[in-house]
């Protein structure tokens, strides 16, 4: 299995680790970022483990998430692959992530 990262998740990772530059320290959001990767990476060998994302049932995909912090990661499991679709921020309203063009890949 290899972790594939669409353009919409690098996006939300890099605001994440620029807002924490900004708002807290470079050392915090490096660590921030080095935990959300650490997390994925345990999707390697057990990528079934993150459980079904409710608020996104409705698309019939399939999506599955696992929390790092306050961030939860969402991704889904194809073939061989492991495709991270985003990187949510838990503190915002769930409804936010439904939008279908947020999960485009």
């Amino acid at each position: 299995m290899n972790i594939i990262w669409t353009e919409f998740a690098i996006e939300n990772l890099k605001s994440i680790f620029e807002y924490y530059v900004n708002n807290a320290s470079r050392k915090v959001a490096h660590k921030i970022r080095k935990e959300i990767f650490k997390s994925t990476k345990q999707l390697i060998q057990n990528p079934q483990s993150g459980q079904i994302e409710l608020h996104l049932e409705k698309m019939n995909q399939h999506y599955r998430y696992i929390l790092s912090g306050n961030y939860k990661i969402i991704y889904k499991v194809n073939l061989e692959q492991i495709v991270i679709y985003d990187i949510f921020d838990t503190r915002q309203n769930p409804m936010n992530m439904i939008d279908e063009k947020r999960m485009t890949e």
